[in-house]
């Protein structure tokens, strides 16, 4: 009895389990839950009919269908009273008042409550991030992070009527609320939040992954493991689109890197040879990194308040000619992962050809930091094949000597006999603040051979604003460009500088009037700028996504010139390629299937696209030196291929050995062979000075005969 009872009771809480999913489940099982109900009644009223209820149950004064029975029954209680009592039977009269009360309990409780619990439970739904919606077109972003607002806003100013879903695992509430404060009324309501884990396929149906059109992967950048969820998603995501092979599928997945060490494998490793096969374009991408281009690269920010664009000045100023005798000198006030980063891409871009002219000047990039000795032993081995050709250069400032400035800098390593890059990297040991310190940054703003801009990177955010708000007074005279590491909001940087830059010119010239006593004791107006009119903010996280759709374009097209080369070492003809108006979408088609391109290469046509407009300064600068335009020519392919050396050696390849130098052999056979020691070995042969190499240097001749070409594409 006992074993009977426990079953019954299993049995019953089974059944009311699966009627509180029913209750609790999606609105069309709960309609189909009301539907079976009404078919029950119709499947009786059929039985009645057989047995001929039908005539005894129904008034003469109802002229329809006796199928119609049922319906009015259960909509309309009056229909009890057209029932003739006198002959029927007890089950029929059981059917009528079952009917009826069916009815009550579907019409009159039932409905309303299934339409009412279906409202809430789609705005409940809605908040909990749990709704789907078939779309396409879109745009996903993986992952939640301070970023995201950054990205959102990257898509907007690209395609306004672009629609954007969101997959996180963080409470759907949270990043709605977060992304109100960041975003747009009119560009919110385009937003879609979903929850999810961005490494489970199973969520990748529900975002309609594969009609995308765009893929971002982010993540939580503060995770330790935050890199090594990152690639596990992306291959998740490449294992799911390839049941989608041959259709249209996302053309661009960015997958953001933390580590540099991670960021720069993905620069060189074809790890996920599917994205071609696919037609997918793999980009990595990375905080600091994607910072630095803003500042060298495209050279603006927007504004946190109002999202109005700022420029910031280059580095080179208008131009570095062949006879300039300045030097193009970079400091970075600490050397937290900001300061490392904008000075690797510093280094990819900083190439001018006065290192080839009478001056000989190389672009230098400094780091003044209490642990230089440790940082400095940290980048050599980080990129220690750029150290085996070009010495680093370190200085003690952190003593109490009296000027330690002067003190020559002791070298570290490097090939005596192969100087050829045109980058050298500088380290002091010392304090910012410190006398010793202050007065070197001070005479390096006085010298006029020098070029020089400050990064303040300190890990700090106070000490950043305590330091660049107080530097030697010739910094701020002599306009020098003091960029300040910002955590959150540039709005403090950019309303100081706004204060000494807004104005009419007639305003600002009074502002900056100076007045000095000559020898007869008369006040005489100088000119001297405002203290805080050359200070940048940098680094703040809703402006930290960056991404130049000109130079991927730019990137394609130099792709394109070089897979249709020939033999000798020329492009196609400039009138041929003008004659092809789908030369664009071609040279796009190339760089997403060509199987031959390899990651690496990819990226040295993004280098070669990015430092355009450099190169067209120093073009300008030595044009209005009066250098003729076939000079000019040589110059220019020269300093491509110093900017191609310090590339490729900071990518991680390397100088070959003797034994493995393909320009010391004059077997075809041996040099073929060589060839592939830069694929699989990472040694390159042509990292070597340009008057070294054989006839491949008239690769970067041709190269830069079509620089306007590859500008006029825009």
């Amino acid at each position: 009895m006992r074993k009977t009872y426990r079953y019954l009771r299993n049995r019953f809480e089974d059944q009311a389990l699966r009627f509180d999913r029913i209750l609790t489940g999606s609105f069309i099982r709960q309609i189909l839950w009301i539907i079976g109900l009404l078919v029950l009644v119709w499947i009786i009223w059929a039985v009645c009919l057989t047995a001929g209820s039908a005539d005894r149950l129904s008034n003469t004064d109802i002229k329809n269908s006796p199928l119609l029975m049922p319906f009015y029954m259960l909509i309309d209680a009056n229909t009890l009273s057209d029932i003739r009592m006198a002959g029927t039977t007890g089950w029929e009269l059981f059917f009528c008042i079952f009917t009826y009360l069916i009815g009550l309990l579907i019409f009159n409780a039932i409905i309303i409550s299934v339409f009412s619990n279906y409202i809430a439970q789609r705005k409940q739904n809605y908040h909990d991030g749990i709704s789907r919606y078939k779309i396409s077109g879109h745009y996903i972003i993986l992952g939640y992070d301070e970023m995201l607002p950054s990205i959102i806003d990257h898509i907007f100013r690209n395609h306004p009527d672009a629609r954007i879903l969101v997959l996180s695992a963080v409470e759907s509430v949270k990043i709605r609320e977060r992304l109100r404060k960041a975003v747009p009324r009119e560009q919110f309501d385009r937003i879609i939040v979903n929850y999810g884990h961005r490494t489970a396929s199973d969520y990748y149906p529900d975002i309609y992954l594969e009609r995308a059109r765009q893929i971002f992967v982010v993540g939580k950048r503060s995770l330790p493991e935050h890199d090594a969820i990152n690639v596990e998603c992306v291959e998740s995501i490449f294992r799911y689109l390839t049941r989608f092979k041959g259709q249209q599928l996302p053309e661009r997945i960015t997958c953001v890197f933390e580590d540099f060490d991670t960021y720069s494998a993905f620069k060189i490793a074809d790890i996920f040879e599917r994205a071609k096969e696919l037609r997918i374009d793999f980009i990595p991408y990375n905080y600091y990194i994607g910072w630095a281009k803003q500042v060298f690269i495209n050279r603006h920010y927007y504004a946190s308040q109002d999202n109005t664009r700022y420029d910031y000045p280059a580095v080179y100023g208008t131009g570095i000619g062949y006879n300039d005798p300045r030097q193009v000198h970079l400091v970075f006030v600490g050397t937290s992962t900001f300061a490392v980063a904008f000075a690797l891409e510093a280094a990819q871009i900083l190439h001018f050809p006065n290192f080839i002219g009478p001056h000989h000047r190389k672009s230098r990039i400094t780091f003044i930091d209490l642990n230089a000795d440790r940082e400095m032993h940290l980048f050599r081995t980080r990129n220690r094949h750029f150290f085996e050709i070009e010495p680093c250069f370190y200085r003690d400032l952190s003593g109490t000597q009296e000027h330690a400035e002067t003190l020559p800098p002791t070298r570290f390593h490097g090939a005596d006999d192969s100087r050829f890059l045109d980058i050298e990297f500088e380290f002091i040991k010392g304090d910012a603040y410190s006398p010793q310190i202050q007065d070197l940054i001070r005479s390096w703003a006085e010298d006029s051979n020098q070029l020089l801009s400050l990064y303040v990177a300190m890990t700090n955010q106070r000490d950043n604003f305590c330091l660049s708000m107080n530097m030697p007074d010739a910094v701020y005279d002599h306009e020098i460009p003091v960029f300040i590491r910002q955590n959150i909001s540039d709005t403090f940087v950019t309303e100081l500088r706004n204060a000494h830059t807004d104005g009419t010119p007639e305003q600002r010239a009074e502002k900056e009037t100076f007045y000095v006593m000559d020898a007869r004791g008369k006040a005489v107006p100088t000119r001297r700028p405002q203290r805080y009119a050359n200070i940048y903010p940098f680094g703040m996280n809703d402006s930290s996504f960056f991404s130049n759709e000109l130079n991927f374009r730019r990137a394609h097209l130099i792709n394109y010139l070089y897979e249709h080369m020939t033999p000798d070492y020329h492009f196609p003809p400039i009138d041929q390629l003008n004659a092809d108006p789908d030369i664009p979408a071609k040279a796009k088609d190339a760089w997403l299937t060509n199987r031959r391109l390899t990651v690496g290469a990819k990226w040295s046509n993004l280098y070669a696209a990015e430092v355009i407009p450099c190169k067209l300064a120093s073009m300008q600068a030595m044009t209005d030196e009066g250098i003729d335009p076939e000079t000019q020519l040589s110059y220019i392919a020269q300093v491509e291929h110093n900017r191609w050396n310090v590339e490729k050696l900071l990518l991680g390849y390397r100088k070959p050995l003797p034994e493995e130098d393909r320009h010391l052999t004059h077997d075809k056979t041996a040099n073929a062979l060589l060839q592939q020691n830069k694929r699989y070995h990472f040694a390159h042969s042509d990292i070597r000075p340009y008057n070294t190499l054989d006839n491949i240097d008239q690769l970067d001749v041709e190269f830069m005969r079509y620089i306007h070409w590859i500008t006029s594409k825009d």
